[in-house]
């Protein structure tokens, strides 16, 4: 018979063509490829617009420089290069015995601990400059024995290191210990028993295979110095040529109606970002033999 009955059904024994040229799993790709260009677009465009919308206004800005904004972007970028620079070091001899210790040894109270040192990146920056104002200004804790020795820390370009280091030293600590936390124990017991001291160990295996949280942990930590503000007018003050900053002259620009000058001060900021951080990048990852 050319008919046959299913469930009571009559069914002709053929079943219907299906479109070989459009497979099954067209629409699901597709969806999942929409899906992702939204999960990347969006985030993407809301992150690189104001710097495209800063650089179309900022670059025609660059052939108007006046003397004036010429000598404040150079004192400006100087002191903020000097002072990344100095916060930097501290950041990494201190924090990075520190990180290790966090990493390897079992401390009392670690939860607290580890909330203290996360302190600082939750810390509204107003905040924070009125707590090293307290405790480094003329009359705070330290400040006041300082100066009674003849050291003044407030205003000056000490304080903006230590606003600096303030801030971005968390930053940091966090991706060091993480390295340091990642390393297996297995490879370094295994110099030691080949005769290796624990300092060579340190020198030429731990901090190599943790390289690549360190790095990443400097560069956090030298961009949140290079962008802060809040803390540093409040215990170092806006001085040019001193305690003057990129961001402090960003803002003094722009409060004084002179949006060219801190058009040009921003771009010239954003390109000085990101070159060191290309180049801290490149510099840290490890190579790979191809």
């Amino acid at each position: 018979m050319g008919t046959g009955a299913i469930d009571g059904k009559a069914t002709t024994g053929r079943t219907a063509p299906v479109d070989a040229a459009v497979p099954t799993t067209t629409r699901p790709r597709s969806r999942v490829a929409i899906l992702t260009a939204l999960a990347v677009g969006l985030p993407l465009l809301f992150l690189t617009l104001p710097l495209i919308a800063l650089t179309g206004e900022a670059l025609p800005a660059l052939d108007e420089l006046t003397p004036e904004t010429r000598e404040t972007l150079g004192q400006a970028l100087r002191v903020s290069l000097l002072t990344t620079s100095i916060s930097l070091l501290l950041i990494i001899g201190l924090g990075t015995p520190f990180a290790f210790v966090l990493a390897r040894r079992r401390l009392p109270a670690a939860r607290l601990l580890n909330a203290l040192i996360d302190l600082p990146i939750v810390l509204p920056p107003s905040v924070a400059g009125i707590a090293l104002l307290m405790a480094f200004g003329r009359n705070g804790l330290v400040g006041g024995w300082l100066a009674d020795v003849g050291i003044t820390v407030g205003f000056t370009t000490t304080a903006v290191v230590l606003a600096q280091c303030f801030v971005a030293a968390p930053l940091y600590i966090r991706a060091a210990k993480v390295g340091f936390g990642l390393v297996e124990r297995e490879v370094e017991d295994a110099a030691m028993v080949d005769g290796a001291t624990p300092a060579t160990v340190f020198r030429t295996i731990t901090m190599p295979l943790a390289r690549a949280s360190l790095v990443a942990g400097v560069v956090l930590a030298w961009a949140r110095a290079l962008g802060e503000f809040g803390a540093t007018i409040m215990v170092a003050g806006s001085f040019t040529g001193r305690t003057q900053t990129m961001p402090l002259a960003i803002y003094e620009r722009f409060g004084a109606g002179d949006l060219t000058s801190a058009l040009t001060l921003s771009i010239v900021l954003l390109a000085t970002s990101l070159v060191v951080l290309v180049a801290i990048r490149y510099l840290g990852e490890p190579t790979t033999p191809r």
